[in-house]
């Protein structure tokens, strides 16, 4: 190696906390995203923006990109997707027309209807599969999504 460049520090990568927990969202998620993708045809993304509105009603786009930490135009597009498929409405706020409202359609509620209990099944598979381990993991999380002081 030349002598101008520095030798890299000692670094494992597969202890890093925030590499650790990126890899185990993204399976944890791809194991559920497999069984609603084919049973509902919907993306991670898709399912994200739905699970949200069947939690909280209506809801502006800008409120969805907050919550479920997704970027404004992954919103947008999988928005656009469901609104093709006729299971979300969108129509302007009233009070400040710069804001989207969205809302499942009575077929959005029905899948969702179906699809929830998977993803309860889901959960109830990881807290078996995590054991004793699964209290301790809940307050970890609760301590990394609290806002930094």
């Amino acid at each position: 190696m030349p002598n101008d460049i520095p030798p890299l520090p000692e670094f494992d990568l597969y202890s890093f906390t925030p590499y650790r927990l990126a890899v185990a969202a993204k399976r944890t998620s791809e194991e559920l995203a497999r069984k609603y993708r084919e049973r509902f045809g919907i993306s991670i993304p898709e399912w994200r923006v739905l699970v949200h509105l069947a939690h909280s009603g209506k809801v502006s786009v800008r409120d969805i990109e907050a919550r479920v930490a997704m970027e404004k135009y992954e919103v947008s597009r999988a928005a656009k997707r469901l609104r093709e498929a006729n299971l979300i409405e969108r129509k302007e706020n009233p009070t400040d027309r710069r804001l989207v409202i969205l809302t499942l359609t009575p077929a959005g509620h029905k899948m969702m209807a179906e699809l929830l209990p998977l993803a309860k099944s889901h959960q109830a598979a990881l807290e078996a599969r995590l054991g004793d381990a699964f209290e301790q993991l809940e307050a970890g999380l609760e301590q990394l999504l609290k806002e930094p002081e």
